[in-house]
């Protein structure tokens, strides 16, 4: 079993700043990519930003230079920084992590709850 547990979502105004946080927790051998996802009502679900296990970081256009992504390997973590946040940045943001439980099972794609972003004045 694994969970993925984020925080850091809320409402902040436009050219603000927030920082969105993600752990993963359970059975883990290994993680493969961990990335961020988003959703809006009747849109499809859109990688925002992704990073592999040696730190090779992939970003949405729409994002690039605004959001920066980190991960702490040893804490089976990743960050979302996000600055100068447009109210197009409204979503839902999700959590992703390809998880390898055990060395024998190929790994696969576990996501947390979600957290709210709201971007408006």
């Amino acid at each position: 079993q694994v969970q993925l547990v984020e925080s850091g979502g809320g409402l902040v105004q436009p050219g603000g700043s927030l920082r969105l946080s993600c752990a993963a927790s359970g059975t883990i051998f290994s993680i493969n990519d961990m990335g961020w996802y988003r959703r809006v009502p009747g849109k499809q679900r859109e990688l925002v930003a992704s990073i592999t296990s040696g730190g090779t970081t992939n970003y949405a256009d729409s994002v690039k230079g605004r959001f920066t992504i980190s991960r702490d390997n040893a804490k089976n973590a990743i960050d979302l920084q996000m600055n100068s946040l447009r109210p197009e940045d409204t979503a839902i943001y999700y959590c992703n992590a390809n998880v390898r439980p055990f060395i024998a099972e190929w790994g696969r794609d576990y996501w947390g709850q979600g957290t709210q972003v709201y971007v408006s004045s």
